[in-house]
């Protein structure tokens, strides 16, 4: 639900987005060209808010974003786009052109953009040069624009069969990973036995650290012999035309290289792709992902230093989802949970899979605050809720009669609690073409009020449908 995005200072924006003085001062900028002389500004967009969130109206958020900044970047935040393919986001260009990304960052649809995959990310090679084939035949310029980090970690069809084996063995009590490999590839990075991109250029020595890669995996799962080949992997990678070969003209020392892009004074925007309750330690362990999609994850997932950020701006949709199993306190149940989902169209973009959906969750939305540090929030998908007569919010948990105002890591404390909840008036009014905060309707208005009031931050940022232009700017 919410994405973290930080600025290192204020710069200019053109009116488009709103008042010169909006705190976002990143979005649709006047300069594109990145020869701007002030310092660069940093912002972080993840899924950091109320947690179960995943990619949700990045076309409204991030297509904008983008335009305000010379450089994207992508880094391991949690698991997906920023972990690895298992999470994706849907995108519509300037067209409505829909686009399904997984690993190349979405600020490659806009033409000014540059874009990392940072040394955090786990990359599966030909997963990300399907994309890159995707987007080529789209008529979207990849080549030149698109970097890898030398020091990210490869994710290999041999962590993807460990992922199907491991998920197996759980039975009843599964994760509900994507199966995409990416908990294996952080495992392997994790016990220092992982391959890096910087081992592509010696075949040879990869070739060896592969074997032995796969001797480990095997000895765990010995049914592994059966159905991985190691010798047909390496000789994909290591081929004249192999994957080795067609990755070495997006390879760059990124630290190096973004560091540089500051010196310069371009503004860069990081993205990331799962929420904090997804985080590997903030969230709902064990149904979490495998990486860090809180602010702490930009520092170790692309090499920024911390005094480089400054305004931090969380996105959380109106509502709530989840995919995979978990605790859940707010999920909807009956029809209703069917009709968000429907009419927020909450379908996985990676696996397809049917998004779980709930009541806004004010305890795990709080959480998520705290840990980032939010100067403000972009609440998403408030259209979603338009011809509810009544809106849920949860304002805190009760559990063996005491109320819980803060969220608990004990998923037995959350799966037993009861949440109490805030009934407010729904509005029935299409705010899909609205774009000024006053031509809302006023329990809309009253809604994101509310949200401010029990977060004590500033909703300023409104998603009311997919467009790029979809967006109502709250006034300050």
């Amino acid at each position: 639900m919410v994405q973290p995005v930080a600025s290192l200072r204020r710069w200019a924006a053109s009116a488009s987005l709103a008042a010169s003085n909006a705190v976002l001062r990143l979005c649709q900028c006047s300069d594109r060209s990145g020869a701007t002389k002030e310092r660069a500004s940093w912002w972080t967009s993840w899924r950091s808010a109320t947690t179960w969130w995943r990619a949700a109206r990045r076309a409204a958020r991030d297509s904008v974003f983008c335009a305000a900044f010379t450089v994207l970047l992508r880094f391991p935040l949690l698991c997906a786009p920023q972990g690895g393919a298992n999470a994706g986001h849907t995108i519509y260009d300037a067209q409505g052109k829909k686009y399904a990304l997984h690993l190349v960052p979405s600020g490659i649809l806009n033409p000014a953009c540059t874009c990392v995959v940072g040394n955090g990310v786990v990359v599966h090679l030909p997963s990300l040069f399907e994309e890159i084939a995707a987007l080529e035949a789209a008529g979207v310029t990849v080549r030149g624009r698109l970097f890898l980090s030398d020091r990210a970690h490869l994710l290999f069809d041999l962590h993807k069969e460990v992922d199907g084996l491991r998920e197996a063995e759980l039975a009843g009590a599964m994760i509900g990973t994507t199966k995409r490999g990416i908990g294996p590839a952080y495992a392997s990075k994790a016990t220092r036995n992982g391959l890096r991109v910087c081992d592509l250029a010696n075949k040879e020595s990869f070739a060896l650290k592969l074997r032995s890669l796969a001797a480990d995996a095997i000895s765990r799962f010995p049914s592994l012999s059966d159905s991985y080949d190691v010798e047909a992997e390496i000789s994909a990678y290591t081929a004249p035309q192999g994957f080795a070969t067609k990755a070495q003209p997006f390879v760059k020392d990124t630290v190096a290289y973004v560091h540089a892009q500051h010196a310069q004074g371009r503004r860069i925007l990081v993205e990331g792709a799962n929420a904090t309750l997804l985080d590997l330690d903030f969230g709902t362990y064990p149904f979490v992902t495998s990486s860090n999609p809180s602010m702490g994850g930009i520092i170790s997932g692309l090499g920024l230093a911390p005094r480089h950020f400054g305004k931090i701006i969380g996105v959380a949709k109106a509502y709530t989802t989840r995919v995979g199993a978990g605790p859940y306190p707010t999920e909807m149940t009956g029809t209703m949970g069917d009709e968000v989902r429907a009419k927020g169209a909450e379908y996985g973009t990676t696996t397809g899979r049917p998004r779980r959906c709930g009541w806004l969750d004010v305890v795990a939305l709080q959480f998520a605050c705290r840990i980032n540090g939010f100067d403000a929030i972009n609440v998403t998908k408030l259209d979603v809720l338009s011809g509810i007569p009544e809106l849920k919010i949860g304002v805190a948990y009760e559990h063996n009669g005491a109320v819980l105002y803060s969220f608990p890591a004990d998923l037995s404390v959350l799966e037993t609690l009861q949440v109490v909840y805030e009934t407010l008036p729904g509005w029935t009014e299409d705010i899909s073409k609205v774009r000024d905060w006053n031509a809302l309707p006023l329990n809309a208005r009253h809604y994101i009020e509310r949200m401010e009031q029990l977060l004590g931050v500033p909703c300023r940022y409104i998603g009311v449908g997919p467009g790029r232009d979809a967006m109502v700017i709250k006034p300050h």
